[in-house]
C-alpha cells in the first residue's frame, strides 16, 4: 500500500518529519520534494538503503548517488572543497546546483569508490530539516525510473514507484520544475556535467568566464 502525507515544503509539520525521520533511520527510503524535482531520500551511510535507492530507480551501480545538505559547512563531513566549489556555492546556495568535489579519504568505501561527490544545499526547508536530522546530509536523487521522466508532482513519482517507495511527502508541484545544474568543481575550471536550472552562460557569466 502507498503510503502519502501532507507537508507544506517551507513550513512542514513536526509530525510528519518525525515519521520521514523513523522510516530514514530504520534503512527506508522516502520520496520528498526540493526546489527542483521530487526527490528518492535515504541515509548514505546505510549501505542496505543504498542498495535500495539503487534498484528502486534500477540505476547503474557505477553511478554515484548525490547528496543533499543541513547546511552548506556540512559539505565538509564529505569532500574536500576546492575555491572553485566555494565560490559557485556563495553565489548559488540554497538553490539548483549540484557541485562535484573530491570526496573524503575518510568516508566509508562504499561512497568514496568514486573519488567525487556532488553535494548540494536545496532551497526547500523540508528537506533541509531531514538532512540536518540525520547528522547534515542525505541522498537526494530525482525520484524517477533512469531515462523515465523526472517528477515534479509527488504522483509522477508514484506513478513509476508505486509500493517501492516506503513513504512519500506531498508538498504540491516543486517550484522550479526543473533539474539541478551540474557542475565540476575538482579542476582549475568548472565543467558542466548536466545544464540543468542555471544555464551554462550563467554559470560563466558568474565566474567571468563569458
Amino acid at each position: 500500500m502507498v503510503r502519502i502525507l501532507e507537508a507544506d515544503c517551507h513550513c512542514p509539520d513536526r509530525k510528519v518529519i518525525e515519521e520521514a525521520v523513523r522510516v530514514l533511520r530504520n534503512g527506508g527510503v522516502v520520496v520528498a520534494a526540493t526546489d527542483t524535482l521530487y526527490g528518492l531520500l535515504a541515509d548514505p551511510f546505510n549501505i542496505s538503503a543504498l542498495d535500495q535507492v539503487y534498484t528502486i530507480k534500477e540505476r547503474p551501480r557505477d553511478k554515484p548517488l548525490p547528496l543533499l545538505l543541513g547546511e552548506s559547512h556540512h559539505a565538509l563531513k564529505t569532500i574536500e572543497p576546492s575555491p572553485l566549489f566555494w565560490r559557485l556555492a556563495l553565489e548559488y546556495w540554497p538553490g539548483p546546483l549540484t557541485l562535484v568535489a573530491r570526496a573524503k579519504d575518510s568516508l566509508p568505501g562504499h561512497l568514496s569508490r568514486w573519488n567525487k561527490i556532488g553535494v548540494r544545499l536545496p532551497d526547500c526547508p523540508l528537506t533541509r530539516i531531514l538532512a540536518r536530522e540525520l547528522g547534515g546530509v542525505i541522498v537526494g536523487t530525482s525520484a524517477n525510473k533512469s531515462g523515465r521522466e523526472s517528477p515534479v508532482t509527488v504522483y509522477e513519482s508514484v506513478s513509476q514507484l508505486g509500493e517501492l517507495v516506503d513513504l512519500y511527502i506531498d508538498s504540491g508541484p516543486t517550484y522550479r520544475r526543473a533539474p539541478s545544474t551540474v557542475v565540476d568543481t575538482t579542476g582549475e575550471k568548472p565543467i558542466v556535467y548536466r545544464e540543468g536550472y542555471i544555464t551554462r552562460e550563467e554559470l560563466e557569466e558568474t565566474l567571468g568566464l563569458a
